[in-house]
């Protein structure tokens, strides 16, 4: 099994604001138990939230040179492959080694979508062709491609990254399964049980054997919010307030897959999944602040290690 990585969010307080705090936090990360930290990515979410997951990588990695950055997930289907194959080759340069490139098809608000001219129906479709793509681009071989979406001949990105970089797809659907199969390195799973978390990732296996698919060793994972408190109602709080200002939907549609309290309590409701095959948690968690957010998380780390082996 691949080693067990456990990341936490690279926080706005981290991308904006006075520097030495940004570094300070950073730094907590990489002397913590933390291994990595992981970024969102919209370009207009609902209220007109954003953040460019490729931009953040590139701020967040140059605040430390020894963290490992987790673009968790990359809303592929609203950019063009090449120029994206570009921005992580060039994050590869100035990172090489650190750059986790997540994948995702968004949808949770239609209108992002619309925006930047993607029909909102075709997303998995066009995500499906951009990963063949950029999966071509990043081996530094000039390629060509036409589909229902884009055209072009003889693109060449070079240098190509060194080592590569893992691609995760991410999703609950079926068809995240499937283009897990075809086109990843692992899938990252939200908001589902450690029960289909296991099945999920044996039909990712069944899938790739049909497709005559070998990967050497698969990154599965889970991202999930989580409220930290020693106070499990307040850390309960904490957790829906965000959740519910991000997504716009009551904490209770989220209830299920969001643990909430101390860091023995959010640990073990995490173990199941470790236990059922995760080799990556990304935690986002939600406490009084920045610091104390780092600092429980990394106990979190602590815990599922010592129960985990």
């Amino acid at each position: 099994m691949t080693e067990l990585k456990i990341g936490t969010i690279g926080s706005p307080a981290m991308m904006s604001g006075d520097y030495k705090r940004r570094q300070s936090l950073v730094d907590q990360v990489a002397e913590s138990r933390i291994d990595h930290l992981f970024i969102a990515d919209h370009v207009s979410f609902h209220n007109g939230l954003g953040m460019d997951g490729l931009i953040n990588a590139a701020t967040l990695a140059a605040l430390n040179p020894s963290i490992t950055i987790f673009i968790g997930v990359y809303l592929l289907a609203l950019r063009h492959p090449v120029p994206v194959a570009r921005q992580l080759a060039s994050l590869s340069m100035s990172a090489p080694g650190r750059i986790i490139m997540g994948v995702g098809v968004g949808g949770e608000d239609r209108h992002e979508m619309e925006i930047c001219g993607t029909d909102p129906s075709t997303r998995g479709r066009r995500t499906n062709d951009c990963l063949h793509v950029l999966r071509r681009l990043l081996t530094g071989e000039p390629f060509s491609y036409e589909c229902e979406f884009f055209k072009f001949e003889d693109a060449l990105i070079r240098p190509a990254p060194k080592p590569a970089i893992p691609i995760i797809i991410g999703g609950r659907s079926n068809a995240a399964i499937k283009r897990t199969a075809r086109y990843g390195d692992g899938w990252l799973g939200v908001w589902c049980s450690p029960r289909r978390f296991a099945q999920a990732i044996a039909e990712v296996d069944v899938m790739a054997e049909k497709l005559d698919r070998q990967v050497e060793a698969w990154t599965h994972g889970m991202q999930m919010w989580v409220g930290l408190d020693n106070d499990k109602s307040k850390a309960r709080e904490l957790v829906a307030k965000e959740m519910q200002a991000m997504y716009h939907l009551p904490f209770e549609a989220f209830e299920k897959y969001s643990p909430c309290g101390n860091p023995e309590e959010v640990a073990e409701f995490l173990v199941p999944y470790v236990k059922n095959g995760a080799c990556v948690l990304n935690i986002r968690p939600c406490a009084v602040n920045d610091e104390t957010e780092i600092e429980m998380v990394s106990e979190v780390c602590r815990l599922i290690r010592m129960e985990v082996g």
